[in-house]
């Protein structure tokens, strides 16, 4: 599980260092279960197919997504609906992008279009009954968190 878990820390560290100039800490990760999510307003979702298979999702509060996207669009007010929407999608298909590139030595990985789960307390539902979510929480700015969570298995 490590050999996978490592790239998408460190990638997930690297975007937001170079691309936000935003320094991330990772805490511990932590597994949770079909309905994780719950405590997230936005969340930005990628699926992974190929010689792996799953998903990579990033979630966040409105606040941190404003924040975020004030950085990357430059814009410090009125940043829509709409822009954290694009940019929490953005992100999260910056950074399956990158993992696939550092993975590609180990599998054919196949990324879908980001897609944005947009609403307090929403929630994804993993079809498969086994399926558990990995966390990774990540600290941000002062006190803020974002969570990078993986779901990926080989075949």
């Amino acid at each position: 599980m490590e050999q996978y878990i490592q790239p998408f820390i460190q990638v997930t560290s690297m975007v937001f260092k170079e691309m936000l100039h935003c320094e991330l800490n990772p805490d511990r990760a932590y597994f949770i279960g079909r309905e994780g999510f719950l405590n997230w307003d936005i969340s930005g979702l990628i699926a992974l197919t190929g010689e792996v298979t799953g998903l990579v999702a990033l979630s966040m509060k409105y606040p941190t997504a404003q924040k975020l996207t004030g950085l990357m669009t430059g814009a410090a007010s009125n940043i829509s609906n709409a822009d954290m929407v694009d940019a929490v999608g953005e992100l999260i298909n910056i950074i399956a992008g990158n993992v696939k590139k550092s993975l590609e030595d180990l599998f054919k990985i196949i990324i879908s279009l980001p897609k944005v789960v947009n609403g307090k307390a929403h929630f994804i539902v993993i079809p498969d009954d086994r399926t558990r979510l990995l966390c990774i929480p990540f600290k941000i700015f002062e006190d803020d968190i974002l969570c990078l969570s993986i779901n990926i298995k080989e075949g």
